[in-house]
């Protein structure tokens, strides 16, 4: 059914799902898919954690990898799996992680991009020994929110992303992750963000320009 819920989606879009065309088309009757899900949110969160869970797979074996010298790399990495996602894996470029839906879809309290940043935080501390902590899980949180919405961008100019705006989304993330992850290593972590606050600002300033920019050039 999950499957046939991906192919929909990508057909008629979340609002024009319906538990009778899953039905239909996981050629199932409609009790059955009562039987497992109560309405099509449900049927769409359990598509998504499947999705997020294959995302991270692709993850880990990509970090297994002796070519990933550095935690940069990782990131690049880690981009390059959601733009192949985006290019080759049903439903995906429709639910990405939920937020079509809701907000909230993958975590009751963390927005959906929160919990794919704590996902990256797992990973590359285990793998190339970043220092854990509520710093780090922010300013990651930062970045994906800003590659989400550049190849969000990317996909909606070209059906396979538009490569010069994938390539600058690569250079910001790089960028940004390279000066916060040094100063980073150069404090001590709070216990909260409220430190950051001013930073932060700026930040999201310098990445919003950075946006406008190469929208302005892709076209």
């Amino acid at each position: 059914m999950l499957d046939a819920c991906a192919e929909l989606v990508d057909e008629v879009g979340y609002e024009g799902l319906t538990t009778t065309l899953l039905a239909e088309r996981a050629e199932v009757a409609i009790g059955s898919v009562y039987q497992f899900f109560p309405d099509k949110r449900a049927i769409v969160q359990a598509l998504t954690l499947r999705t997020m869970e294959s995302y991270l797979q692709r993850l880990d074996a990509r970090f297994a990898s002796d070519d990933l010298t550095e935690w940069w790399d990782g990131v690049d990495a880690a981009i390059d799996e959601y733009i192949t996602m985006h290019r080759t894996v049903p439903g995906f470029r429709t639910l990405h992680f939920g937020d079509v839906v809701d907000l909230h879809l993958l975590d009751e309290q963390r927005d959906n991009n929160g919990v794919i940043a704590d996902q990256l935080a797992r990973v590359l501390t285990e793998r190339f020994g970043l220092a854990d902590g509520p710093r780090l899980r922010f300013i990651l949180e930062i970045a994906v929110e800003a590659a989400d919405a550049l190849i969000k961008l990317a996909f909606r100019r070209q059906p396979e992303g538009d490569e010069r705006v994938l390539d600058e989304a690569k250079a910001l993330i790089r960028e940004y992750l390279h000066r916060q992850v040094k100063a980073n290593a150069a404090e001590p972590d709070d216990a909260d963000d409220s430190g950051s606050s001013g930073e932060s600002a700026n930040t999201d300033g310098r990445a919003g320009a950075s946006a406008a920019t190469v929208a302005a050039d892709a076209g």
